[in-house]
């Protein structure tokens, strides 16, 4: 119950076009109900009384009550269509809103292409039912109803003999409903598969082809796609054994009319201008019946789709309780008594603890880097600090506050983030500089890209600023691309940065620029690298080594190189000849 409540809420935006849908629906209803009545007067009297002026004035009628449903049905099939459309445009938009507040633990967890199906392909066919659903059931119910008048109008024992079947009908019907909805839901979730299958072999394209791996992909698209095929296969048996069993009731129901029907004229008990009558309301009858048997199969769709929408929906939405919201932050970050471990592991000893009891602080305006072997925790601990997950206990403070005690939005505000995988939207150059400050003019952002030391080269293009990177950036460089993602951090402006394997996938002359940039970047802000390569941390504040066990070692490059354990080790071992 609460499902269709929540279905239902979606129709009142839209009340005014769905009323007229609607009222639009009835009089189609209303107008079909008239033929039976007016061929029953022309079989009974016009004809054999031989009133010619009567029959063609009937037959007016009727011409009039054909052109006014032609134009009821075009009003139907287009503005119940836009009723659709916009409700599922409604759906869609409330999605990808809920899905930017979703928690990032949501997005591990989740394919990108069963996402992507579920905002996609389920909600057109919720689109469907939307239009179609209300609009079958309204106009099937009334004409039930006067057909029903009608022939009891006619004759009401052989009215109930006709409805006698209609029971059966029913109880056949929510027998069969279940296993059709497990089996459209098995088959909504297999679509999902496929298209997660299709996005990442899409994305991966460039790595598959240099690895010669075209047959491991088409082998494991052919199991998504053979675990779909079996899936719709269920659904359309499901559909087929509903489908066939409708068809078959309908069948019996004509044998039933008829075999009743011609005992009733063979006994006098009705005229050949009822029987008539009656065999054409069997006929207007029969229509909601077979209307009645596509919506369940629109039902079923529609609802699975909705439910798939819903389960989204549901999901809860990061928890911004914070009050506190500074403009600008100074950047004194203090981490007390932390402790993390991502959702789904299972345990919940200290072993599995990304992050065991960690404190540290780090003064505004220094620069710390993070090294260590991989798996103690540093970019986990860079993404703590924007509270892209939330730690188990302890407390992040910055400039006194905690990070929980912030709105997301003004913490986020003040972190600039550049991760060693650039990601660029397909769009402009300048469209992907400007996302650092969305409100930027065109100087501004020509000084951010002067500052990250990609103006020269934005220059030499043919359209400049307008030339498009393409899918996550494809038509540039590694280096280009990191390049823009500074200049994007330089019109952001933010009092902390994080520096998360910058420039660990980039050539050493490369590097060397980046690194120019990186450092006119870092001037007078909080700033924090995890870095691999030593030879780019040499000149930091302050040097933490991270492992499994928390902080090993903490100190200047020539303090650590004294002392001569992990870090001096980590360094000779990258240095020597």
């Amino acid at each position: 119950m609460d499902m269709i409540k929540r279905f239902v809420r979606y129709y009142k935006p839209h009340k005014r076009l769905f009323m007229l849908d609607t009222a639009c629906s009835l009089m189609v209803a209303v107008c079909d109900l008239f033929y039976p009545m007016i061929a029953k007067n022309i079989t009974n009297v016009y004809v054999p009384n031989k009133e010619l002026r009567l029959l063609l004035v009937w037959a007016g009628v009727l011409l009039g009550i054909y052109l006014i449903k032609a134009a009821l049905n075009y009003i139907i099939q287009y503005w119940g269509h836009i009723v659709g459309v916009r409700i599922q445009g409604d759906m869609r938009r409330d999605m990808f809103r809920h899905l930017q507040k979703l928690p990032f633990s949501f997005f591990d967890e989740n394919k990108t292409g069963a996402i992507m199906s579920r905002l996609v392909n389920d909600l057109f066919e919720v689109s469907e039912l939307a239009h179609h659903g209300p609009e079958d059931a309204f106009i099937s119910g009334i004409t039930l109803i006067g057909s029903f008048i009608m022939l009891a109008n006619i004759n009401l024992y052989l009215a109930l003999i006709v409805f006698a079947v209609i029971p059966l009908m029913i109880f056949f019907a929510v027998k069969t409903r279940r296993e059709m909805n497990a089996a459209f839901k098995a088959s909504r979730v297999q679509v999902g598969e496929v298209n997660a299958n299709v996005e990442t072999a899409i994305a991966g394209m460039r790595v598959s082809r240099s690895y010669t791996a075209d047959e491991h992909e088409n082998a494991k698209f052919g199991v998504a796609n053979e675990n779909f095929k079996k899936a719709r296969s269920r659904a359309y048996r499901a559909m087929a054994t509903f489908g066939s069993g409708m068809n078959f009731f309908n069948d019996m129901l004509y044998l039933l009319v008829l075999t009743a029907g011609g005992l009733f004229f063979y006994y006098g008990k009705i005229d050949s201008g009822d029987f008539v009558a009656f065999l054409l309301y069997v006929s207007i009858f029969m229509k909601p019946i077979n209307r009645l048997v596509s919506l369940f199969e629109q039902l079923q769709e529609g609802m699975t789709g909705f439910q798939r929408f819903v389960e989204i929906m549901d999901e809860s939405e990061e928890k911004d309780e914070g009050k506190l919201n500074p403009d600008k932050l100074e950047g004194n970050i203090v981490f007390d008594d932390v402790s993390f471990r991502y959702s789904n592991s299972d345990s919940a000893d200290t072993e599995a603890k990304v992050i065991s009891h960690l404190s540290m602080r780090i003064d505004k305006g220094k620069t710390v880097a993070l090294v260590g072997p991989s798996g103690g925790g540093k970019t986990t601990l860079c993404n703590l600090i924007p509270r892209f997950y939330e730690i188990d206990s302890g407390a992040i403070t910055i400039d006194g506050m905690d990070i929980r005690d912030m709105t997301r939005y003004s913490l986020r505000r003040n972190i600039g983030i550049v991760q060693q995988d650039v990601f660029l939207f397909n769009g402009t150059i300048r469209e992907n500089i400007a996302y650092g400050d969305l409100d930027a003019t065109d100087e501004q952002i020509i000084e951010a890209a002067k500052k990250a030391n990609i103006h020269d080269y934005v220059m030499t293009l043919e359209e400049g600023y307008d030339t498009n990177v393409g899918e996550r950036g494809v038509k540039l460089s590694g280096g280009q691309k990191q390049r823009i993602s500074i200049a994007r951090v330089f019109l952001k402006n933010p009092s902390i940065l994080i520096l998360d394997e910058a420039t660990s996938a980039l050539d050493n002359a490369t590097e060397m620029l980046i690194q120019q940039s990186l450092s006119e970047l870092a001037k007078g802000r909080t700033c924090i690298i995890v870095a691999h390569r030593l030879s780019t941390i040499k000149n930091a504040d302050e040097i933490i080594v991270l492992t499994k066990d928390g902080i090993e070692e903490r100190g200047t490059h020539d303090e650590l190189m004294k002392l001569n354990k992990m870090y001096a080790g980590l360094y000779m071992y990258q240095f020597k000849e």
